[in-house]
């Protein structure tokens, strides 16, 4: 009920974090020339991540990041309203669950953040082109959430999609000195990559079982059981 809420002041923090990390990173290739075989090494290694990932239930309550932030944070342990801090039983000061939910938010965004913004850097050099980049591709999700958070689970190839685009951004990264690609072929590149990818998703036809219920594979070989609200 209170995402909304949680996405606005989540949004506003990332685009915060992510300037400052964007300020490092503009510093590093400045002074850094050899930075950029980090970069896109790092890339590669996230690439090879994503490909063996798989499907992954994460639990919250095994956070280290959730544990720790209980451990320095006055946090009661249940929610008031829309409220970030509310008073505990003794009346003191304290956040809620909710404020909770925004740090995880915070940290997943800065998560992303060490993949993306190096990617960016492999296509153009410019700070602030980096930085505006970022500002609308987080407005972008703010408006884009909830769809993308109902219709992700249809496109069973973004994943190999992404993970080749970090592969090339990568590689691209860590020929600097022997080739420069151009960011128009970049961008043409990633676009065709990141829409084949969402193009076999949606063609990809999903196969009947012998119970006559309907069932895809993804990529991987695992088979996609059809969920309650799918069949509804």
């Amino acid at each position: 009920a209170y995402q909304h809420k949680v996405l606005f002041w989540g949004i506003l923090g990332a685009v915060v974090l992510r300037g400052v990390m964007i300020a490092i990173g503009a510093y590093l290739i400045a002074q850094l020339d050899w930075i950029f075989y980090v970069f896109g090494a790092f890339l590669l290694l996230t690439a090879v991540r994503i490909l063996r990932g798989g499907d992954e239930t994460i639990d919250p309550e095994s956070s280290r990041i959730l544990r720790w932030s209980k451990r320095i944070l006055p946090i009661v342990e249940r929610y008031d309203g829309e409220r970030f801090t509310t008073r505990d039983e003794n009346g003191k000061f304290a956040f809620t669950l909710l404020f909770l939910a925004l740090i995880m938010v915070e940290i997943s965004d800065v998560v992303f953040a060490v993949d993306s913004i190096p990617a960016v850097f492999g296509v153009t050099d410019d700070p602030f082109l980096v930085m505006t980049s970022n500002i609308f591709a987080i407005l972008g999700l703010r408006a884009l959430f909830f769809v993308v958070a109902g219709a992700m689970r249809e496109y069973t190839y973004l994943n190999i999609a992404v993970a080749a685009v970090l592969v090339f951004v990568g590689i691209k990264m860590m020929l600097f000195e022997v080739a420069h690609i151009p960011a128009g072929w970049s961008l043409l590149v990633i676009l065709v990559v990141l829409g084949t990818g969402i193009g076999l998703s949606i063609v990809q036809k999903p196969t009947v079982d012998a119970s006559g219920d309907s069932a895809s594979a993804d990529p991987n070989g695992r088979t996609i059981e059809p969920r309650a609200d799918d069949v509804e």
